[in-house]
């Protein structure tokens, strides 16, 4: 595959839903993390990203009278346990970390796990793992062709300087969805963090984005720096 950028990937591309990007920074001293959400309805774009207790994010609702169904949209993000960072689009970060916590394997948590219940888009279950000397693994779990049979796809990467890879739970935009097709996109990595968040912010498409988180991981102090961008303020 060739290596594109993420501004290319996001600004054309109206709807790809929710997305990971990990990888490292181009000088080679920095983990790199980026989660995004998107939103087409009221209740998904009702949303926002806050800090969590467990060293990563939740979302929560911004207004609190026109949160309808909490079931899909209201998770945790990212957690961090023993150096090793968790993020995902659902509630199966929390699944993640409590077989991790148990010492299994993420693969193990993601094979008691499936697409979202949300026929007929059955909406990809994206999971990704930063370890702590910065190589990552990155997962789908998706319907097969629209069928609600699941599919399961693991990624293993070592930490490249100036690359990460980007996974994202839509295609492109449709009804139904049409699911992301292929493995991660290769990308460039480039700038500080907040370069970074920017680049990322700016390319989301306007009608549709709804927050944004972003962490540089230093992999010699542990040092993190973390940004998080809401649309609703």
């Amino acid at each position: 595959m060739k290596i594109t950028t993420l501004e290319k990937e996001l600004s054309t591309n109206s709807y790809p839903g929710r997305g990971i990007v990990l990888g490292k920074s181009k000088d080679g001293k920095k983990a790199v993390i980026a989660y995004f959400i998107m939103g087409r309805s009221v209740n998904s774009r009702n949303r926002i990203f806050e800090e969590n207790d467990r060293g990563g994010i939740r979302t929560k609702a911004f207004d609190e009278s026109k949160m309808e169904d909490p079931s899909l949209i209201i998770y945790n993000p990212v957690l961090k346990l023993d150096g090793k960072t968790i993020v995902t689009n659902g509630d199966q970060t929390d699944t993640i970390y409590d077989f991790m916590k148990e010492g299994h394997c993420y693969r193990h948590a993601l094979l008691t796990r499936e697409f979202e219940p949300d026929a007929p888009n059955y909406t990809p279950r994206i999971s990704g793992v930063v370890k702590p000397n910065g190589d990552y693994v990155l997962s789908i779990l998706k319907s097969n062709m629209g069928k609600p049979q699941c599919l399961r796809y693991f990624f293993e990467y070592p930490a490249q300087a100036g690359i990460g890879h980007f996974i994202h739970t839509y295609k492109c935009d449709g009804d139904p969805i049409p699911s992301f097709e292929g493995e991660p996109t290769p990308v460039e990595i480039d700038g500080y963090i907040d370069a970074f968040t920017s680049m990322i912010w700016d390319n989301l498409n306007e009608d549709n984005k709804v927050s944004l988180f972003t962490r540089f991981i230093d992999l010699e102090t542990n040092e993190e720096e973390t940004r998080i961008v809401n649309k609703n303020k």
